[in-house]
């Protein structure tokens, strides 16, 4: 499957607060709210949804391509990910800027506080489907990035027949009730946290009932909850898998998706893409950063089976490893 990823690329610049935000937090005072954290550590590391989901598809063999605006900065970064299978060629340098920027601040609860600067992000709506050169995306997803260039990637797939997966996660909070209509009204598939999902339905007023009528694929994530699929009339619950140690959320959503579309590529069925999702998105909660984590294929599968059975069906995987797909 030709997976066409679109959305944020970013440094992360990820700290560490020895203390729970909640501690310092006066509910009375939410109007006048002022604080400053002093963190004992901060890393800064590759990040941005777009390539942090490209990252794991290519980790289990895959070979997404990614359609972004990035900045003058970016010759490493996009070395990296070349040497990890990812396809860049639809990254496009915005003279002048710098890659957009995520600040983060996790506490002891793994709460977070977090700033994004959109850089070169903010000259995304400028990037067209259209200009892409053959083949045309099989799937195209669409996640937060500039505001006008979620909407004209919805249009264009729209108008071109071309199948999509709508992930707003924090736009969601900046489009109002008819800009996330839009995106669902054609979408094949809708992937929110549980959150988000509460969020879409009070702006948009429609019900879950709603939601499921009229899209193919939805898939909640809830944290320790695990994640829900909804597919028609059905509805599968994926446990999680215990993380030998938490030592970073940021970026597990990515990797959740980034482990399902790979199940999608190889049409298994949607709850092993659900497995999938789910070992993905524990590796990267083990490490600090969104793209720190790494695996052969044959040792993912065989810590997914600890807790899974898929059945035999992720032998599919091992046939691409051994081919060398990503190279």
């Amino acid at each position: 499957m030709n997976i066409l990823l679109t959305g944020s690329v970013a440094y992360d610049y990820l700290m560490t607060f020895p203390g729970y935000f909640r501690d310092h937090i006066l509910p009375d005072r939410l109007e006048s709210i002022s604080l400053s954290f002093l963190v004992t550590s901060m890393v800064r590391a590759r990040g941005g949804i777009a390539p942090n989901i490209a990252y794991t598809l290519a980790l289990l063999g895959e070979h997404p391509r990614v359609l972004a605006a990035v900045g003058e900065d970016f010759v490493e970064y996009r070395q990296w990910l070349e040497n990890n299978g990812v396809d860049t060629s639809g990254m496009i340098v915005i003279p002048g800027e710098f890659t957009a920027s995520f600040f983060a601040t996790t506490d002891l609860a793994n709460a977070q506080i977090a700033s994004f600067y959109p850089g070169a992000m903010a000259h995304a709506a400028q990037l067209s489907l259209v200009d892409l050169p053959a083949p045309k995306p099989d799937l195209v997803v669409i996640s937060p990035d500039d505001p006008g260039a979620m909407e004209n990637h919805i249009q264009e797939c729209t108008q071109l027949g071309i199948p999509y997966l709508y992930d707003p996660s924090q736009q969601v909070l900046r489009f109002e009730g008819e800009a996330l209509r839009a995106g669902l009204d054609h979408a094949y598939a809708l992937f929110v946290n549980d959150y988000e999902y509460g969020l879409i339905q009070k702006k948009t007023g429609m019900s879950e009932s709603d939601l499921r009528a009229q899209i193919p694929l939805m898939v909640v994530t809830r944290g320790e909850q695990g994640s829900t699929i909804y597919a028609g009339d059905e509805m599968i619950d994926i446990p999680v898998i215990p993380p030998v140690q938490i030592v970073d959320p940021t970026g597990v959503g990515d990797a959740f998706r980034g482990g399902f579309l790979c199940g999608l590529a190889r049409k298994l069925d949607f709850e092993t893409c659900g497995m999938l999702g789910t070992m993905a998105a524990t590796y990267c909660l083990e490490q600090k950063g969104t793209q720190k984590h790494s695996y052969s294929v044959a040792e993912f599968i065989a810590r997914l089976r600890q807790y899974y059975d898929d059945h035999g069906k992720l032998d599919c995987l091992m046939v691409i490893e051994s081919a060398d797909y990503r190279r």
